[in-house]
């Protein structure tokens, strides 16, 4: 439709132009697909490259965007890498799922033509294979040209344009399952920039070959068998709740998973399927055994409404409840309001105060002076939230007269280099070492830096979680039905459980002025 569309809006322009030799005289013909692909044919790619961009700044939306990686496609073929890239940085930021691949493969090869060989096999890596034809011949030139020697080198034919290219045999490697795109893209790209930048601080000699499997695409059966038709002999994914359910649902032969997911209390797992989860409910579970450990016993919660805030109170109360200690009143928090006062006054009993201070006043006939009090027998609040939520709460909580009580939450609750964070003065929480800081996390951190010093990928805590799902996945093969594991990991001190999750053990920290002050690993 794009070419139609276009070639017909170049008739109308040239019709209109019929009368104007001068004009035709002094710009030449006017551009269009067709002149394009002349230029193409006549071996001319910057000239082609040049009409596509001419015809891209005449053209919106997907027509655009199609127009602008055509002339990217043929400035490259031109050696022109800076005019490729330019052309590049013009597309949209979202944009079809083949058109989504195509530019990936582009800055691929963009990075060849620039010589960053490290950069454009780690980019290629990150991709999964293409279903269309085109760009699967891209994908394998771009592997070809990857894996070479560097004498080795040899052009590399991009999609559209004519060129041979075998499939890659199967062989051993490692089948990361993710959804790439679709809703949950944003989340599973974090995990996959993470799990790469792991895989390439290992050695060389010791990186298993990798291929993504995209999962917003393929159906689980599917790509579980693809991957054992490929011969991966590990998989690390999915990702989500419900495919992590569809993988232990697969009954088809397919090798070691690592889902990155817990699968529901209540369902057993398969054999050879270990589970890895940045988990709230865990995080709630360490949260009571601090309470505890921190000599408190009584107290009360107020939780996001939900399934989420209901997962996170469960735990609490269940671990909180097995050490001897009492949850004395719940409240759900409704993420649509911003004042929660309601709540916070039912909970403290602040509203049975201002009651009787009513009814007292109203029996002897004159005003009061009064000060509300809350209940007395509080020794901490339980306020797991999302971060806007807790920077809401946690002031609402000190108006309320319950600033001086010791508060928990779990990670949810901070976001790094926030300005806002000042409001969650004095909230306890427990976090991964790449938020806290330590050792290996800053050497992470430098040799991310290093390779990206234009910043790279976001590196949150979904980046950490990507990167140590790889070390799991070198760590737990060489233990076939491993039974024990010890690592140190950005996400936390991992351990494998007889039910073969994996447990992460976290340290705690504090907002004091802003700022995270570490906490002890239990209370002095």
């Amino acid at each position: 439709m794009l070419r139609v569309r276009a070639l017909a809006a170049v008739l109308l322009m040239s019709l209109a132009l019929a009368g104007c030799p001068s004009l035709t005289e002094r710009t030449g013909l006017p551009p269009s697909i067709d002149r394009a692909a002349q230029l193409e044919s006549s071996g001319d790619p910057a000239g082609a490259a040049r009409m596509y961009e001419e015809l891209a700044a005449h053209n919106t939306g997907a027509d655009r965007d199609e127009l602008l990686l055509d002339g990217a496609r043929d400035y490259l073929r031109a050696k022109r890498a800076e005019d490729a890239a330019r052309l590049l940085s013009g597309t949209s930021a979202t944009l079809p799922a083949p058109q989504v691949t195509q530019r990936a493969l582009l800055n691929v090869q963009l990075a060849l033509e620039r010589g960053q060989r490290e950069e454009a096999a780690r980019e290629l890596a990150a991709i999964p294979e293409p279903r269309s034809a085109p760009l699967d011949a891209f994908y394998r030139e771009l592997q070809g040209q990857v894996n070479a020697p560097p004498a080795a080198h040899r052009p590399v034919a991009p999609p559209g344009v004519r060129g041979s290219a075998s499939a890659e045999g199967a062989g051993a490697h490692v089948a990361l399952l993710l959804p790439v795109t679709g809703r949950a893209a944003g989340a599973a790209i974090s995990v996959r920039d993470g799990f790469m930048t792991a895989y390439y601080q290992a050695s060389a000699n010791e990186r298993p070959p990798v291929r993504v499997y995209d999962t917003g695409t393929l159906s689980i059966a599917d790509a579980l068998r693809q991957a054992h038709e490929q011969g991966a002999d590990f998989i690390v994914g999915p990702l989500t709740r419900e495919e992590v359910t569809a993988a232990a649902d697969y009954a088809g032969p397919r090798a070691p998973i690592l889902a990155l997911n817990f699968l529901a209390a209540e369902r057993p797992a398969p054999a050879e399927f270990y589970q890895f989860a940045l988990s709230p409910e865990n995080e709630a579970r360490l949260a009571a055994r601090r309470v505890l450990d921190d000599h408190h016993r009584r107290g009360v919660a107020l939780v996001p409404a939900g399934d989420w805030g209901a997962r996170v109170l469960a735990a609490f109360k269940q671990e909180l409840t097995a050490g001897g200690g009492e949850l004395l009143a719940t409240a759900q928090l409704d993420s649509g309001r911003t004042d929660y006062s309601p709540s916070i006054t039912e909970v403290l009993r602040i509203n049975e105060s201002s009651a009787r201070w009513k009814r007292l006043e109203s029996v002897l006939g004159s005003k009061l002076q009064f000060e509300p009090r809350r209940r007395a027998d509080v020794e901490f609040i339980f306020s797991p939230a999302q971060a806007a939520m807790e920077r809401l709460l946690r002031p609402q909580l000190r108006f309320h007269y319950a600033g001086d009580i010791p508060t928990y939450a779990t990670s949810d609750a901070f976001e790094p280099d926030m300005r806002a964070n000042d409001d969650l003065e004095g909230l306890m929480f427990p976090d991964m070492p790449w938020i806290l800081g330590g050792d290996f996390p800053d050497a992470v951190r430098a040799a991310a830096r290093e390779a990206w010093p234009n910043g790279g990928p976001s590196r949150g805590r979904l980046f950490a979680f990507g990167f140590d799902a790889y070390r799991l996945s070198q760590a737990l093969p060489h233990h076939g039905v491993a039974n024990s594991i010890a690592l140190e990991g950005l996400s936390g001190r991992l351990s494998l459980d007889a039910d073969h999750r994996v447990r992460r053990e976290l340290g705690w920290a504090q907002v004091h002025n802003g700022e995270l002050r570490l906490l002890p690993a239990t209370a002095q």
